[in-house]
């Protein structure tokens, strides 16, 4: 990339340390960082109507005269209006700007102006409120174009950005780097870099704003291709513990019960991974309930008859300390010895466990991310478990790998992600998907409604206790109006606890956990909760990966509109591990249509695949999580739920280049070289 655009922003004449600051809090810090940060929307101001033709609420362009001069009225201390009658040939329009004393110069009386806003009143009297103008003979600066409008942030707005962007083009368009091979370009009909970044912004035309939109599409794409490519590549050129196949016949005799196809299928993937040349990366995913845990235990058995040991790591003490007791009781029966290491184990018991471990006495550890610290030794690490790989960073993973010489690894997620969008997120991972629920497990049965039904779903709360089972109820926010003034209509948890408690369920035991508490907070609760002392738990989506709780038998998730659907989906596995029938019910008061629509599609199904496909096509694939954990990058345009496509033809190209320069080593390829690597910064060892 030229130099010039690898340059602070701070540099650009006229941008003071304030909006520097505002644009670091959106992620802009180089000029590349600014023009790569694309519009979200843009406004087409290009087509002018006569005040007849419009019809109130259209946002619209129109041309008139200024039918006499500005006049300015204080109605009150801090509220000036400004109003206005303007005319063309066929009608007029009354305009009135709030606190806006600058138009009464700017506006004179006579002369043509073209007003952007939105139409207001009726078709006899129409009227604009605080439109954008310019006089007809400078048309083109914020009329007769396409406008781009950019996610802004409170004291720079979308305006402010689109002139910053404006300005640094102007100056460093020319300094660009087309670093797509000629070859590509002219066999995908793409754009060249320059158009495409000045086009996505400032758009000549309609057509020139899609040619360029395709181009950086692909360009992302391609590059995100080109990378995961090389990370697959940089993993599979060194040899991982050199497993031979055992015969899985004795495990499966300890077990209380008998896999389904898709865990037979997984463990037979895992265990040729095991026993290839290089190491396994895969990730198992499967719906809450689906039998992970038992693939991983086929493994961890695998890798103890080689001689190995395994470790496995959760996200929270309570999660750890589960899977600790599942896989003993699994592993127990075939002589494999586990150990449990979180926080809370004491300075003797720890000291005794790592000597252990070191020695080689111990086959399985189970922990948080106190298997990360130092001390913790093993003897022959042969097997690396994740659990919810989300919750962990790419490069936790990569530490806890650091403990063994490139052992196996094996990532379990209970978020059912589309294939498309798993092989981007893990693109490093081969996939494994437990698409069976085991017999037995039972379906939850949802239901959506209204806040008139309230009264009803609190007697069903009653009833269900009364009957000795106990309820989660989810909330959107922690505090009444946290963050934004749209949060101010959001049940709050805190506040809600409190009032179920006092008012509504006084003879219940009611306690509130969420995202704020400490961890040692957070797990003295879930294990009140799994320990059947609290009847109700009030809980922000912090309960969305925790522990099972078999007696839970209702889950009631408040202001339900505002979860991603796959996100709803999680808080329904919370409850339906026991032989209890359980039900989840969804609370909306929201109208809309498309909101209606997304709620019933968990009424309709349990199948967690078919609702994350529903998932992208509705929200598109956003940020899936919640958080951007997993250290791969961040797409700024490409939309994986639209742009399959594209992304298919980029994969193509990355293919085909890489099949002749696989290290991107010729001359002609080092912009693209360095292009890769900024794009995956997470990745610093990716050409290593």
């Amino acid at each position: 990339m030229a130099r010039e655009l690898e340059t602070n922003i701070g540099s650009i004449k006229g941008i003071g340390e304030k909006r520097v600051k505002l644009l670091n809090k959106l992620g802009i810090f180089t000029l590349f960082d600014l023009i790569s940060y694309f519009p979200r929307s843009y406004e087409d101001r290009t087509t002018v109507r006569a005040i007849r033709e419009t019809q109130p609420g259209e946002i619209v362009c129109v041309r008139a005269m200024a039918a006499h001069p500005v006049r300015s009225t204080r109605i009150r201390q801090g509220l000036e209006l400004s109003k206005l009658r303007v005319v063309d040939d066929g009608g007029s329009m009354e305009i009135t700007f709030f606190n806006q004393s600058y138009v009464k110069n700017a506006i004179r009386q006579g002369e043509t102006y073209l007003f952007f806003g939105k139409m207001e009143g009726n078709l006899l009297r129409r009227e604009m409120n605080n439109p954008v103008f310019e006089p007809e003979a400078k048309k083109g600066q914020v009329t007769g174009r396409i406008v781009p409008l950019y996610r802004a942030t409170a004291g720079l707005s979308s305006a402010m950005i689109a002139r910053t962007v404006e300005q640094v083009l102007q100056q460093y368009s020319d300094k660009i780097p087309d670093f797509l091979p000629d070859w590509i370009r002219r066999e995908h009909t793409l754009a060249a870099a320059r158009f495409s970044y000045e086009n996505i912004h400032f758009p000549a035309s309609d057509e020139a704003l899609q040619l360029a939109r395709r181009r950086l599409i692909f360009e992302e794409l391609f590059l995100l291709s080109v990378g995961l490519a090389l990370m697959k590549k940089r993993r599979g050129g060194k040899a991982g513990p050199a497993m031979k196949p055992v015969p899985m016949e004795p495990f499966y005799r300890t077990l209380p019960f008998s896999l389904t196809g898709a865990q037979l299928r997984a463990i037979e993937a895992a265990s040729s991974d095991m026993c290839g040349k290089f190491p396994m990366n895969r990730l198992v995913q499967g719906d809450v309930g689906s039998g992970k845990t038992v693939v991983a235990a086929a493994c961890v058995y695998l890798t103890t008859e080689n001689g190995y040991q395994s470790a496995l790591m959760a996200p929270t003490e309570i999660l750890a300390e589960q899977h600790y007791k599942t896989l003993s009781g699994l592993l127990g029966g075939c002589g494999i010895r586990c150990a449990l290491l979180t926080g809370s184990t004491g300075t003797k018991a720890r000291r005794e466990l790592l000597e252990a471990l070191a020695e080689g006495e111990i086959n399985l550890l189970v922990g948080t991310h106190a298997l990360l610290t130092e001390g913790v030794e093993f003897s022959r690490l042969g097997l690396v478990v994740t659990d919810e790989q989300h919750r962990f960073g790419v490069n936790q993973r990569a530490a806890l790998v650091a403990k063994g010489e490139h052992p196996h690894v094996m990532v379990m997620s209970a978020t059912p992600i589309p294939r498309t969008l798993a092989l981007i997120i893990y693109g490093d991972l081969e996939i494994s998907v437990i698409d069976e629920m085991p017999p037995g497990r039972q379906s939850v049965d949802t239901f959506a409604v209204g806040e008139d039904k309230r009264e009803r779903v609190y007697r069903f709360i009653r009833k269900l206790v009364r009957e000795g089972r106990q309820v989660y109820i989810v909330c959107p926010a922690v505090e009444e109006g946290e963050g934004h003034e749209e949060n101010a209509d959001l049940t709050a948890a805190t506040e809600y606890a409190a009032r179920l408690q006092e008012s509504i369920f006084p003879e219940l035991k009611v306690n509130l956990l969420h995202g704020k508490m400490k961890p040692k907070e957070k797990e003295a609760v879930m294990a009140a909760f799994a320990a059947g002392e609290i009847d109700i738990l009030v809980s922000t989506t912090v309960v969305e990966v925790g522990v099972d709780v078999p007696n839970a038998a209702l889950m009631v998730v408040e202001n339900a509109e505002r979860f991603g659907l796959s996100q709803l989906h999680q808080l329904r596995g919370r409850v339906g591990r026991g032989i209890h029938k359980s039900y989840c019910v969804l609370i909306s008061d929201h109208r809309g249509e498309l909101s209606r629509e997304r709620l019933q599609i968990l009424c309709k199904t349990n199948d967690g695949f078919l609702i994350s496909e529903e998932d992208l096509k509705l929200r598109g694939p956003g940020d899936f999580f919640g958080s951007r954990q997993h250290g791969l990058p961040a797409l700024r345009i490409a939309d994986l739920a639209g742009d399959m496509r594209v992304l298919q033809e980029a994969q193509q190209a990355a293919a085909k280049l890489l099949s002749e320069d696989g290290a991107l080593s010729a001359p002609e390829n080092g912009q693209l070289r360095d292009r890769v690597r900024v794009f995956f910064q997470a990745q610093g060892e990716i050409f290593n």
